[in-house]
């Protein structure tokens, strides 16, 4: 069999070339097109859910929230406001009809020490030094979204134990008790439509934070949201181990 000649061989190589530059061209072309486009950043982690710790352990229920509201705490004994404005409440007035309301009152959100009520008797009176009155200058702000302000009230006792309270106004003018608690307080904030209590956390360097919000269904003010954090300042605790996977024990290991 004789061998291609020589023309043959340089005319099939001319007919492949083009062929040859178009797939050497491609690459050049793609890349003109992506110009400023996203590029890949390899691999993305798998996300992974919250692992549930023994979960054939039967867990403790919680009662459902009471569908019909937790029923108002209107002060007695005081005259309504006109058109649901609180700024025109004496806030030391207010906690006297409190007091008169329920006199005997020493533990839960109306309870107080003697001395307490004794000095929120005197408030006001003739004698009585300057300073000395446990109820402490309001705040406003509105706290349930109906566009008037709420009533805040501070009054302290001893201890740096403070019972922070807080009041609306209701169409009729009556003041209804939507807040009420006794704690050491380190701080009070308001945040938008919160009030925030700082208090201890029990661990040195470090508070707990409760954000007091307004709950519409059960119409009063609820603990929403609690936050332990560390004061500025305060030393880092040492950096922790790397964490590992979480994996049952064997059996008879502790």
């Amino acid at each position: 069999m004789r061998s291609p000649s020589f023309p043959a061989t340089a005319a099939r190589a001319r007919a492949a070339l083009p062929a040859l530059l178009g797939l050497a061209l491609l690459p050049l072309l793609a890349g003109c097109g992506d110009t400023g486009g996203p590029v890949a950043a390899g691999a993305t982690p798998t996300a992974s859910g919250p692992v549930r710790l023994w979960p054939d352990r039967k867990g403790a229920s919680v009662p459902p929230a009471d569908p019909e509201g937790a029923p108002p705490v209107y002060v007695q004994g005081l005259a309504p406001v006109r058109n649901q404005n609180v700024h025109e409440v004496d806030p030391v007035a207010l906690v006297q009809a409190e007091l008169r309301a329920t006199p005997d009152a020493d533990v839960g959100p109306d309870g107080m020490p003697p001395q307490t009520v004794a000095a929120i008797k005197a408030c006001g009176q003739a004698g009585q030094p300057p300073g000395t009155c446990p109820v402490l200058t309001p705040y406003y702000r509105d706290l349930t979204g109906n566009g008037r302000d709420e009533l805040v009230v501070g009054i302290e006792m001893p201890d740096r134990m403070m019972s922070v309270r807080v009041y609306t106004a209701d169409p009729d003018g009556r003041l209804n008790r939507i807040m009420a608690t006794t704690q050491t307080v380190v701080g009070v904030e308001l945040a938008g439509q919160d009030v925030i209590l700082r208090v201890p956390s029990g661990n040195p360097g470090y508070e707990l934070t409760t954000a007091w919000s307004w709950d519409g269904k059960q119409r009063t003010m609820l603990p929403a949201r609690e936050q332990i954090v560390r004061l500025p300042g305060s030393a880092p605790s040492a950096s922790p181990s790397p964490p590992r996977p979480l994996r049952p024990s064997p059996e008879g290991t502790p």
